[in-house]
């Protein structure tokens, strides 16, 4: 069982229109929600086009080098969902995932992928011919995903830890962290490899969390974004 299926099926099952991230941008004063239900679909439209368009295969390298965001979240998660090993270097990967400002980071990879990661799902304009859009091309895609085969705990999953290992160390994570079930994260914590990962983002899934996800955080905004949406823990930088 892969990563994604492992920590997004129980979640989806107990209620999908439930928020799982909420996404703020201080900076441009963007706020955009998904359920459950809506992440699951990015991640099986990500997860069938690495399928389809590339025949990703188990185990095959995909470079994730993006910020944390509602895009990045379903980049993720359609990765593992297929079996892709999450890496933060794009040299000999299948796919680099890039922001669409800095589609020269994704050099050496088999396929660069520009993330425009603007708040209501925008493409990237005036892209060269051989770097593709993510957005627009992940949009024709099914919204639900059956992998060819099943995804072993044993298999690689992010930077040479087993599917099992990210598992269980997301798990430990949140008990360390003191996040408890259900809880409702505001989090200013960018999504590195893997500490990021897994501490910022993981950890809340595996306690089937929601997050409330703050980039370029305003510090006068916090004690009211707190009040507004209910958070019940928060993750500083």
């Amino acid at each position: 069982m892969s990563v994604t299926q492992a920590l997004l099926a129980p979640m989806v099952a107990a209620g999908s229109p439930r928020p799982l991230i909420t996404h703020y941008d201080d900076a441009t004063g963007a706020r955009v929600e998904l359920s459950r239900a809506t992440v699951a679909n990015w991640a099986a439209k990500t997860a069938n086009w690495l399928v389809d368009e590339f025949d990703l295969e188990p185990g095959a390298p995909v470079s994730v080098a993006l910020p944390a965001h509602w895009q990045t979240l379903g980049v993720l998660l359609g990765s593992w969902w297929c079996g892709a090993h999450v890496v933060d270097a794009p040299k000999g990967a299948e796919v680099a995932f890039v922001p669409g400002s800095a589609i020269e980071s994704g050099a050496g990879a088999h396929v660069v992928a520009a993330v425009g990661l603007d708040a209501m799902g925008g493409p990237v304009r005036g892209l060269p011919t051989e770097v593709v859009d993510y957005v627009s091309d992940v949009r024709v895609h099914g919204d639900d995903f059956a992998p060819r085969s099943a995804i072993p705990g044993s298999a690689p999953a992010l930077l040479g830890a087993t599917v099992d290992e990210v598992l269980g160390t997301a798990a430990a994570r949140a008990t360390e962290l003191g996040i408890g079930p259900g809880a409702r994260v505001l989090s200013t914590m960018d999504w590195t490899l893997p500490g990021g990962v897994l501490d910022g983002l993981l950890s809340v899934l595996s306690v089937q969390g929601s997050l409330v996800q703050v980039s370029n955080p305003d510090p006068a905004k916090a004690e009211q974004r707190n009040s507004n949406e209910k958070t019940t823990f928060v993750l500083d930088a």
